[in-house]
Order: structure tokens, then C-alpha cells, then sequence
């Protein structure tokens, strides 16, 4: 009858006499029992001490070196990587700069200290006016997930040119707060980022701020947040950015965390504090800068005024 039933795949006699021996002594599973087996020889307590030293030493070691030095299978290797050492390989992740001690602490205390005004000024952020700028290129390179596409098995695998990035850029300097875009221009042709071109700038952005903001304008409370590229951080426009009454506006700005190390100069921080407290930009740049230099000085200050 089971022949009948089951064909080649049946048991034979003894084997149909020893399962029944088992049912009848109270055994309930069908499925074989654990044995020891052949005791393995290459995840051993030892052989994973001397592979976990091995990585210790050189996290950059490869699997097949690991294998050949310890004499044992990639296969068996790989799995005292993954199962018994619970590793992965992973790729080092790109950061703009690497910090020490002293200055994550600083980043770490400069972060506190926007915590502590945000927390005082619920509305901070919201008054804060960030620039920068970039490059624009006359088209953008499409990623290889952005050319991925379907398609069947048996169809060919599509092949695509290699691009290079579009020779063709221009500089772009935008302003832009939690409302979205407040200012922006692109740099013409033959032309450089100096001081006197960021000077027109922040021009331009006053005059988009009373345009677009007019609540910001109106009580003169929005922060001024950029880098301390030269241009930014020059006298020039250091002065413009006190004579307008917006010295602290940049002095809070420019200790903002940033993804690189971008903070003003200490001299200049200085200057501008010492703006603040006095009130008066000839009397405050002539006790920090030579008298050689108090009449281009000056005379900037005229302009100004």
C-alpha cells in the first residue's frame, strides 16, 4: 500500500519497523535529531582569538588574507568575521575636516550657546538671514540610481556614456531664511568675489530685505549668517556691516557651527565689539590699526556716511 501511495520514495521494511518502534515509545517529531557530527576545525575559541587580534591590528585586512595566514577555508573566514565577531566592512565616511579635542569642544560649546538664544528668542531662527555661494553648472551629471531603468531577463544590460561635468559655470550667491529666497545674483563674466563686489552685495540684500522683509526691516532685528571667506570677513565691509547697525547681528552669525572651520578672526571680533561699545568707528579702528593707515580708513567711513 505505500508503495502504491509514495512510489521510489518509500521506506523500506526496517526502516518502517524502527519509526514505528519510536512512535510507540512515545516519540512525536518526525524530523531527525541534533548529532555532534564532525567537530570543526577552524571556528575554534582559537582560531577566532587570532582572527579578532588580526583585525585589531589591521582593520583594512582583507578575508583572504586573513585565511591564508591562519591556514583555515575564505568560506569558514568569512563567517568568523560575521557570526562569531559580529563585523561588517564598511567604507570611511567623507567629512570636510577632521576635529580635534580642542575645537569639537569649541563646536560643542557654540552649539550650547545658540541652544541657550534659541531658547531665550523662541523666534530666533526666524530672523536669521543665511548666504553663500556656489557654482551653477550648465547641466548636472545624472547619478547612476537617477539611469537606472527597467527591464526583462532576457533583455541586454544598457550601456550609457560616461559624462564629465559641464565646463560651462557661473557663480551664484543666494540669501535665504525659513520664507525661502531672499536675495540672490549670479557673478558676471571676468569678474572676481572681492571685497568691493561682496560690498555691493550685501547692498543688493539690504535693499531685497526691505522689499521681501518688511518686518524684518522695519525693527532692523534680522541676523546676518555667511563664512568667513575674505571677502566676508574684510574692513571694508566689516564697517559697512557696523556703520548699519548690524555688527551683532554678524558677530552671532559668524560663531555658528559650521560644517568646516569658519569662524572670524579674533582681531576682528574684537573690532567689532569694541564698535559696539563705543559707538564711534574712528576712535575704535585707530586704536587697533596704525596711523598709516587711518585715512584710507577714514575715508571709507565718509563714503559711508
Amino acid at each position: 500500500m505505500l508503495t502504491v501511495a509514495y512510489g521510489e520514495a518509500t521506506l523500506d521494511r526496517s526502516n518502517v519497523n524502527r519509526w514505528y518502534k519510536m512512535f510507540s515509545e512515545g516519540r512525536e517529531d518526525v524530523n531527525d535529531e541534533e548529532r555532534a557530527g564532525r567537530p570543526s576545525t577552524s571556528t575554534t575559541d582559537e582560531k577566532i582569538n587570532e582572527v579578532e587580534k588580526m583585525i585589531l591590528a589591521n582593520c583594512l585586512i582583507i578575508v583572504r588574507e586573513v585565511a591564508e595566514d591562519l591556514n583555515i577555508s575564505i568560506g569558514s573566514c568569512h563567517s568568523i568575521f560575521i557570526n562569531d565577531l559580529g563585523m561588517r566592512r564598511v567604507a570611511a565616511k567623507f567629512v570636510p575636516k577632521l576635529l580635534n579635542c580642542d575645537q569639537k569642544q569649541h563646536r560643542m560649546n557654540i552649539a550650547n550657546e545658540m541652544l541657550d538664544s534659541v531658547r531665550d528668542d523662541p523666534n530666533l531662527l526666524q530672523r536669521v538671514i543665511t548666504g553663500d555661494e556656489a557654482w551653477v553648472y550648465g547641466y548636472d551629471v545624472e547619478t547612476k540610481a537617477q539611469s537606472s531603468q527597467w527591464k526583462l531577463p532576457h533583455e541586454p544590460r544598457p550601456k550609457k556614456v560616461r559624462q564629465v561635468r559641464s565646463n560651462v559655470k557661473v557663480l551664484l550667491t543666494v540669501f535665504i531664511d525659513c520664507r525661502g529666497v531672499v536675495h540672490h545674483e549670479f557673478l558676471l563674466q571676468g569678474r572676481t568675489v572681492n571685497k568691493e563686489y561682496y560690498l555691493q552685495v550685501m547692498r543688493n540684500l539690504r535693499e531685497a530685505i526691505r522689499q521681501k522683509r518688511p518686518d524684518l526691516w522695519k525693527n532692523k532685528n534680522w541676523l546676518l549668517h555667511h563664512d568667513n571667506a575674505p571677502a566676508h570677513t574684510s574692513l571694508l565691509n566689516l564697517m559697512n556691516l557696523a556703520l548699519r547697525q548690524h555688527a551683532n547681528a554678524y558677530l552671532q552669525s559668524a560663531r555658528t557651527p559650521r560644517s568646516t572651520d569658519q569662524y572670524l578672526d579674533a582681531k576682528i571680533l574684537q573690532q567689532l565689539e569694541t564698535l559696539n561699545r563705543l559707538g564711534s568707528i574712528a576712535e575704535a579702528v585707530g586704536s587697533e590699526f596704525p596711523e598709516t593707515h587711518m585715512e584710507t580708513i577714514l575715508a571709507h567711513i565718509a563714503s559711508f556716511q
